[in-house]
């Protein structure tokens, strides 16, 4: 999730995504920018071909893959987030997950980390467009929020102490209402999971 947060001048390390509702949620800017966590476990060892990851940020799931000796791509519509990304070492592009994309029906998975499965507002849109990517017998990688808030949407920003970024379209997905909208998108959740505290779903294509 980096919608003005490596770019405009949002680069503190005491970040939140404000709703128009009036909630504000923490933003873990510093782990996103830090080596993978035991909470990133799920999703990494689950990746075992070529991986797309969506809405990469500054690249730690990317890089990791790629140290691995897994082939993995980042794409992100943050220019500055794509430039830290390949500091690492890994190969990104930016790109929106809606344009023509490298690969589209061939990858073995597709990561949805940090809560991208909240890009543009919907999730079922997202989640379809992410089984477009997929090859046949490919999975998707989601973390989700912990259970209990449903599947919902609306209108957010990032913002910092001093400013904010522009207002976007966002959602949120808890782990209980996974199996649901995966459905919905042609996906089935081979396993839902919680580790150190976050939640990762696994889901398939249902052909």
């Amino acid at each position: 999730m980096t919608a003005g947060l490596f770019d405009g001048g949002l680069r503190g390390e005491q970040c939140w995504l404000e709703t128009s509702a009036g909630s504000r949620i923490a933003l873990e800017v510093q782990r996103w920018g830090a080596a993978p966590c035991v909470g990133d476990s799920p999703m990494l060892d689950a990746c075992d071909g070529p991986t797309l990851d969506v809405g990469c940020g500054p690249g730690r799931l990317t890089a990791a893959l790629t140290g691995r000796g897994v082939p993995a791509l980042g794409v992100d519509t943050s220019p500055v987030a794509v430039a830290l990304t390949r500091g690492r070492g890994a190969a990104a592009l930016e790109r929106d997950v809606y344009d023509p994309l490298p690969g589209e029906g061939r990858w073995a998975h597709v990561l949805l980390a940090d809560g991208n499965v909240g890009i543009g507002g919907d999730p079922v849109r997202l989640l379809r467009r992410v089984r477009q990517l997929l090859a046949p017998h490919g999975s998707a990688l989601v973390e989700v929020d912990p259970p209990g808030a449903g599947v919902g949407s609306g209108r957010a920003r990032v913002a910092d102490g001093a400013s904010a970024g522009p207002w976007f379209d966002w959602a949120w997905l808890s782990a209980e209402a996974v199996p649901a909208v995966a459905a919905e998108a042609g996906l089935v959740a081979r396993w839902v999971r919680e580790q150190a505290g976050r939640w990762v779903a696994e889901l398939v294509p249902t052909w």
